[in-house]
């Protein structure tokens, strides 16, 4: 019998390898998301390893401490020096430095923007860097720059390089070149190097350093070290080994790999499922082609058991094959992924990785998914009998099978689509349970259901294909609703893609909607500045408001306070301008109060605090410690434009150590552009000006980014539904070819066998493309719901022009996946086909 399956499998190469295709398209989603997170995991411990290597010990603040400390102070820094087995103690100061090229540009955009202090030792080196060309600074006036930054920037020794820190530009000296092991550099950003006083007062305060690192004496433990540090520290101050911070840093780094794992495993187990259709249905080809082969074994001794294992063996070759294929596909992907997926404006680097684990995963995974997707086919084909099998190419399901599924799928159809309608309207996290819970249910019914419901809705179509294409019409209506079995399968692939990619339509859909709304309804202004990582201080403002044709300059600060014992975020803003750039969408109190030094809070906040106009509340400041009473003035709409607490600035900044601004509005009367913003902000690098269509991108940029990527990562499920149709109709086309030769025989031209299968294949893919939509908007709808908190002005929105595009693909999908059997049946010899049992 393995001999047998062997052959069978090398005897159906092509029908075969539309399953292998399928198979290892899930497969590569599979091993491609196990390699990344492995590649990304491995890369992030060995770069935070290089990044702490020099450090066997390091002393920084303490987190835990509630005391006022700004940093580890030089008498600090001389005790942990007289500590026993301490070779060497360093003290480092870093924080944002913003480095322009020669055109005013930035040179390295996102979140690695640093800078830090050159510490030499007593051989004028320092550990950290080495220097390629040049020296440390040595004087207020130079900086060192790491190598990539000062190739971009076209720097040498001796010139002149523009840096920014709050302010605008200013230049200084460049004194050396230097690589380093740092990690902001490994993940594509800027190093700038100050001489440690200069550093000191530009990046914390003199005399204080934001850590300190240690070298152990030779023969000392760093465990030990540490602990003997931490019993002379301060309460302020803490000690921790280089090994202990190089893996806590590379968890935080693995968080963003894990997050997206998490996702390509969801769409890689979509893709699976959906491939379980096109294995069945080519199985169940398989076995109706060899219906007399199979009863001929079962006449010569085989038993039903033997059949079975025949057809299995068939199914694990094909999907190790198709794991194997995965498995190389998977690791093609995931260096894609790797080369261009960034987190936080870089991505360490490192070998591709390919486990044991991932091969076995990959290798389990297809081969699993290939033998149960074509269990139930094999028991088929092993059942029936074989002179029964011989005299007959199809035997059709009982009616007790047919009673016994839809009954099933009806029941669990109506429990699912109850669930989600309680948990949409329960809310939280037990309505997200429900509502997931119910979404699995309520698509497993809908499948289960999808024969009995294909009988009804092609009936509804079957009078305007007689109408529009005449007996061509008339015979694929006939055609697709032959066996619904198959055509409920084919058409379940394609409803499960469209069900997600429906209901990512409404979800997205919705949010742009509010989006745009909140654009409209909330920001007056005309343009929003932003410092692109780059924080803008009072005299940009004060470069703003003298551009001629400005009318209001509204500036906002990010802070953090805590209001009524909450750890809160807040807006300061300057009450004036701010009415005239944005209108809070006020719900209780009014706007104005802000300039009578209230406070603005968000209805989110307010509804879970039990706060309400006109209550006072403590307000402690997170830099300096001062409290004070603030009431609560006015309480708005939650939105993404304002953080959820605003206050006026002259509230804020008389109890603030270190303010910035992170965004401007700016309101105009029309005759100003957006080059005339810019000019007047020239010297201060990655300075961003949004006009009112960029701000709506802005706002709602995460979002559409996040669903352009599931729209591309549901397609592979959509591709895969296009071969089990063409599967479908292969099929279909080998059943009736008999058939078709007689439809030649009494006058049916090749055109029309062409138009019969190609109609057939449009009214298959319509019908799962409406179901798909149908359940789709549905679970949008539940998943609105279950978020409209988080959506500002939340109304639901149904996009009707995507519908009707999905309808328009599913055509298109219909008549491509047509082209081969439609060719195959027309070209049919009709004396031939007509002789065919």
């Amino acid at each position: 019998m393995f001999r047998t399956a062997l052959r069978n499998v090398l005897a159906h190469k092509a029908r075969l390898l539309m399953t292998v295709l399928a198979v290892m398209l899930g497969v590569a989603f599979v091993s491609g998301t196990l390699i990344f997170t492995d590649t990304y995991k491995n890369a992030a411990t060995s770069q935070m390893a290089k990044s702490y290597a020099h450090v066997d010990v390091q002393v920084a603040e303490n987190t835990g401490y509630s005391g006022e400390s700004h940093g580890i102070s030089r008498k600090t820094l001389d005790e942990v020096a007289r500590v026993d087995g301490v070779a060497e103690a360093v003290g480092r100061v870093d924080g944002y430095a913003y480095v322009a090229d020669k055109d005013g540009g930035l040179i390295a955009s996102g979140l690695f923007n640093s800078a830090a202090n050159f510490a030499p030792g007593k051989d004028g080196k320092d550990s950290l860097y080495t220097f390629t060309d040049g020296g440390g600074p040595t004087g207020p006036g130079q900086v060192a720059l790491d190598k990539d930054t000062a190739h971009k920037g076209g720097y040498a020794v001796g010139d002149s390089v523009p840096v920014a820190l709050k302010g605008p530009a200013k230049t200084y000296e460049l004194s050396g070149i230097f690589t380093t092991e740092d990690d902001s550099v490994a993940r594509g950003g800027s190093l700038v190097l100050f001489d440690t006083p200069v550093a000191q007062r530009l990046l914390l305060r003199p005399g204080f350093y934001e850590y300190v690192t240690v070298t152990t004496a030779p023969g000392v433990s760093s465990t030990h070290l540490a602990a003997a540090l931490t019993k002379v520290l301060p309460d302020s101050a803490m000690a921790q080994t280089g090994r202990q911070l190089a893996d806590e840093n590379a968890k935080l780094v693995e968080g963003d790999s894990q997050l997206l794992g998490g996702i390509l495993f969801a769409f890689a187990g979509v893709a699976l499922f959906v491939s379980v259709f096109l294995i069945a249905n080519t199985f169940t080809m398989l076995a109706a082609q060899r219906t007399r082969e199979l009863a001929l074994l079962r006449a010569v001794g085989a038993s039903r058991r033997q059949v079975t294992r025949s057809v299995l063996i068939e199914a694990m070759v094909v999907g190790a094959v198709a794991s194997a294929a995965g498995l190389g596909l998977g690791a093609v992907l995931a260096a894609a992924a790797r080369a261009t997926v960034e987190f936080d404006g870089g991505s360490p680097d490192g070998p591709l990785i390919v486990t044991t684990t991932t091969v076995l995963v990959a290798a389990v995974v297809g081969v699993l998914v290939t033998m149960l997707a074509a269990w139930l086919p094999a028991r088929r084909a092993a059942k029936i009998p074989p002179v029964a099998a011989i005299g007959s190419a199809h035997l059709p399901a009982t009616t007790r099978s047919l009673i016994v599924r839809n009954l099933f799928g009806g029941i669990t159809t109506l429990l699912g689509a109850a669930a989600v309608v309680a948990g949409a309207g329960a809310g939280g996290s037990e309505g997200k349970g429900l509502v997931g819970f119910g979404a699995f249910l309520a698509v497993i019914g809908v499948i289960v259901l999808i024969p009995l419901l294909s009988r009804p809705a092609i009936a509804v179509v079957q009078p305007l294909l007689r109408r529009g294409f005449g007996v061509a019409g008339k015979l694929a209506g006939q055609n697709a609703v032959r066996s619904p079995r198959r055509t409920g399968a084919t058409a379940s692939a394609l409803a499960i893609g469209l069900t997600l990619v429906s209901a990512l339509s409404v979800v997205g859909v919705t949010i742009g909607a509010s989006m745009d709304r909140m654009t409209t309804d909330i920001v007056k202004a005309d343009y929003m500045v932003t410092g692109n990582g780059v924080p803008l201080d009072p005299s940009a403002v004060a470069a703003l408001r003298k551009v001629p044709g400005v009318r209001a300059v509204s500036p906002e600060q990010p802070a953090w306070m805590r209001l009524g014992g909450i750890q809160e975020d807040v807006s300061a803003v300057t009450p004036a301008d701010f009415d005239k750039a944005l209108h809070l969408p006020v719900v209780s109190g009014s706007q104005d109060t802000l300039a009578k030094g209230q406070v603005a809070v968000a209805e989110d906040e307010a509804r879970a605090h039990g706060w309400k106009v006109g209550d006072t509340l403590a307000a402690v400041y997170e830099e300096s410690g001062k409290s004070r009473k603030l009431t609560v003035g006015a309480v708005f709409a939650s939105n993404e434009v304002v953080r959820p607490v605003v206050v006026s600035a002259d509230v804020f900044e008389p109890n603030a150590t270190d303010s910035f601004v992170s965004k401007v509005y700016v309101t105009t009367d029309g005759s100003t552009s957006g080059k005339a913003l810019v000019d007047a902000l020239a010297g201060r690098p990655g300075i961003k000006i949004d006009d009112r269509q960029a701000i709506r991108t802005e706002l709602s940029g995460d979002y559409d980014t996040v669903l352009n990527v599931l729209y591309a990562l549901l397609g592979i499920s959509l591709v895969i539904a296009v071969l089990g149709v063409v599967n479908t109709l292969a099929m279909s086309v080998f059943e009736r070819q008999r058939e078709v030769g007689m439809l030649r025989a009494v006058g049916l031209d090749r055109q029309g066998v062409t138009r019969m299968i190609q109609l057939e294949a449009v009214v298959i893919a319509l019908f799962g493309a409406a179901i798909g939509i149908a359940v789709g908007a549905f679970l949008g709808w539940a998943v609105c719901e279950l978020t409209k908190a988080d959506i500002p002005g939340y109304a639901l929105t149904l996009p009707w022009g995507r519908f009707g595009l999905f309808l328009l693909l599913a055509t298109l999908v219909g008549l491509l996946a047509a082209l081969w059997p439609a060719r195959s049946a027309a070209r049919l010899n009709m004396l031939t086909a007509i002789k065919t049992e």
